[in-house]
């Protein structure tokens, strides 16, 4: 869940009324996600303030809801949300995000043939855009992509993308390899091969130890849970 400075707010709606009450009610429930991390209360109070209970929620708002409802893997829910986004005209960081999502939903409810259409459609809006963005919100592209990939059953492939953009290690604290090394986890528990599930793994049990440090007090139990739920085809 982003930081409440790190939510985009833009400017005309910054200026109404509503704004302070809607941004103490998102501080609330990012203190509530600080304590407890993710689970269904925290989605659902999320959907509530501000996508179910709004006339016209934000883009932003929805793709979050869909992120939150992911990290619990109600994946029918994450569906749900992402259709009201559908129809819309997107463009930027919001198309962007839509895509991410849409891919990585797609891929995990098994509905390869969609993600691959999805894909064709909307890949060169993702290479220009992705031109223009940080390397962890690259590595969130490969990331998606490679689930397609494992969705159709290109193990070989999807393993492939997540290693061929050149992503850089951060120090010892480094979220985004560990998201990468759990996908690898998740590729290879599909794939059905054990010998690279063991090396996985270990790859990412090994990354995980060099972390000092954690946001929340709840982290590292999650990530290691993470890790436990990706050999069991669950991401």
């Amino acid at each position: 869940m982003r930081k409440p400075q790190d939510r985009k707010l833009s400017k005309p709606k910054s200026l109404l009324p509503a704004y302070a009450a809607e941004q103490r009610k998102y501080e609330e429930l990012y203190l509530q996600f600080n304590r407890e991390g993710y689970t269904r209360e925290l989605c659902e109070a999320y959907a509530d303030a501000f996508v179910n209970d709004v006339k016209k929620p934000s883009p932003e708002d929805i793709i979050q809801l869909v992120r939150l409802y992911d990290h619990i893997h109600d994946l029918s829910n994450a569906e749900f949300y992402l259709g009201m986004l559908a129809d819309k005209k997107l463009s930027g960081e919001d198309k962007f995000g839509y895509c991410l999502e849409s891919l990585k939903i797609k891929s995990k409810l098994g509905h390869w043939r969609d993600a691959e259409d999805f894909r064709t459609e909307n890949i060169n809006f993702m290479q220009r855009y992705s031109e223009k963005i940080s390397m962890d919100r690259l590595a969130e592209m490969y990331i998606s992509l490679a689930l397609a990939d494992c969705a159709a059953r290109k193990y070989n492939q999807a393993g492939k993308l997540l290693t061929a953009f050149g992503y850089k290690p951060q120090g010892s604290n480094d979220p985004t390899l560990l998201e990468m090394m759990i996908t690898a986890v998740y590729i290879s528990a599909k794939s059905g091969s054990q010998e690279l599930l063991v090396v996985s793994i270990r790859n990412a049990q090994t990354c995980l130890n060099l972390f000092n440090s954690f946001e929340h007090p709840w982290s590292k139990d999650y990530y290691i849970q993470r890790i436990e739920d990706a050999a069991n085809g669950i991401l």
